[in-house]
């Protein structure tokens, strides 16, 4: 076995790839590494000098590392070259395991501002399904036809899928209309979710930078002209900034989607009743490929994976063949639980109440930030997008040694270096003398952090 090591490339590491495309380099490379022939922290040849040994351009090349970078293999490393990646989990929401520190990197909603289903649940047992039957529960089809068909431009004819949560439904999108390279605009800083998913799905991620409204127009813009196939938006309470589409800007959006009706639009309302502002869709009259998600997790809780899908007909059939081969539906006591949730007004009630409770506490936190002179985006959602002076990762470290665990803007970024001195905090369920705490302590770890880099 050839255990290469970091610094000069033996020359037998380049004799060992074979191929002329990108794929089949790619897979040569694959192997080895699976083999154990490369370990974690070999260094690849270099572009130049592999294409020359292949008989190959160079751009191939550049497009076999990508591949490999994008399924988490390799990892480009600036001057110290293309390297092979050791198993390193990407980052996800939710708690850290095994942290005896105060989690304020979340991103969960308040356990106690979820609806509690035990009265519903009684009333949605009923007659076993039977395969073949219609996949969408009849209550909350009608349901969510009204209620994504009020969202939607009365001029697109859409049809309904239900799957098992937002990034369910988004994986099964793109690759129903994707293959593997092909670009997706996403923003950036992004959501979790989708990065891993476009990631891990083999695609490419073109960085469209978000503002104070949303999505850029001139991002957007060079991301089609980039030849993009499809187009990730969150139209309000993007994650992790809080921004929301105005309708300048939608109306702005929709004007440059309107010479690419066929790119794929997926519009993740993930926020949608809890969300305090309205929304604004991208997806103009005459888009003929589009997609609107809605899940339940937000506001019926984490462990209710269920999300409806409003597409275009063509669409929706692609993806109901995407469901077929494996979950060929999502269960209809699940479905039936949360159509007797949705049409209950005491839980609608109570989503407004836990609409008011996070942003009355994320803005009471921004204040006290301001006290101390620090800079915080609200906009909506669960979280505090809080910009600093120096870099969040050795802020995030000086608050560990507080006793907090706080979540650095890096990890949401694709191209914007901006995201690196941001923190992304969930702070909703503070008591008020923790929110003091903790907006104290930040200013202390901005000024320990700013010291240690001076010195």
């Amino acid at each position: 076995m050839l255990n290469v090591v970091h610094g000069d490339i033996p020359d037998e590491t380049s004799d060992a790839i074979g191929g002329g495309s990108a794929n089949e380099i790619a897979a040569s490379i694959r192997r080895r590494i699976e083999r154990g022939d490369l370990d974690t922290g070999a260094v690849l040849p270099p572009v130049r000098a592999l294409a020359e040994r292949l008989g190959v351009n160079r751009n191939t090349v550049v497009a076999a590392y990508r591949q490999l970078a994008q399924a988490g293999l390799v990892a480009s490393r600036g001057r110290g070259g293309t390297v092979v990646a050791g198993a390193a989990p990407a980052p996800q929401e939710g708690f850290a395991q095994g942290s005896v520190l105060r989690d304020i990197g979340t991103g969960n909603p308040d356990p106690d501002l979820i609806p509690d289903p035990s009265r519903a649940l009684a009333a949605v047992v009923g007659r076993p399904v039977l395969y073949g039957e219609p996949v969408i529960d009849r209550g909350l089809d009608a349901w969510a036809t009204a209620w994504l068909g009020e969202a939607l431009d009365p001029a697109l004819a859409f049809r309904l899928t239900v799957t098992s949560g937002a990034s369910d439904a988004i994986d099964r999108l793109l690759s129903q209309t994707l293959t593997r390279d092909d670009p997706v605009a996403l923003e950036d800083p992004c959501f979790l979710s989708s990065l891993n998913t476009v990631r891990l799905g083999g695609y490419r991620p073109v960085a469209v930078p978000v503002d104070a409204e949303g999505m850029t127009v001139a991002g957007l813009r060079a991301a089609l002209a980039a030849g993009v196939r499809a187009v990730v938006c969150t139209p309000r309470a993007q994650n992790p900034t809080g921004a929301s589409l105005s309708p300048r800007r939608a109306a702005e959006l929709r004007e440059v989607l309107a010479d690419h009706p066929y790119v794929l639009v997926i519009e993740d309302d993930h926020y949608s009743l809890l969300s305090t502002q309205p929304y604004h869709s991208l997806i103009g009259t005459g888009h003929r490929r589009f997609a609107l998600v809605r899940s339940v997790s937000k506001f019926l809780g984490p462990d209710m994976c269920l999300a409806i899908t409003a597409s275009d007909p063509d669409t929706a059939e692609r993806l109901a063949l995407r469901l077929s081969p494996g979950t060929t539906w999502v269960s209809h006591l699940l479905q039936r639980l949360t159509h007797a949730l949705l049409a209950d007004d005491t839980v609608h009630a109570g989503i407004r109440r836990a609409s008011a409770h996070y942003a009355r506490r994320n803005d009471a936190f921004a204040a006290l930030l301001a006290e101390h002179g620090i800079d915080a985006d609200v906009g909506d959602g669960l979280n505090v997008w809080v910009a600093l002076p120096v870099g969040a990762r050795a802020v995030c470290e000086q608050l560990m040694r507080r006793g907090w665990l706080a979540r650095p803007g890096d990890e949401f970024i694709l191209a914007d270096t901006g995201a690196a001195r941001r923190l992304r905090l969930t702070v909703h369920d503070l008591s008020d003398a923790d929110a003091r705490r903790l907006a104290s302590d930040l200013a202390a770890a901005i000024e320990a952090a700013d010291l240690k880099k001076a010195g």
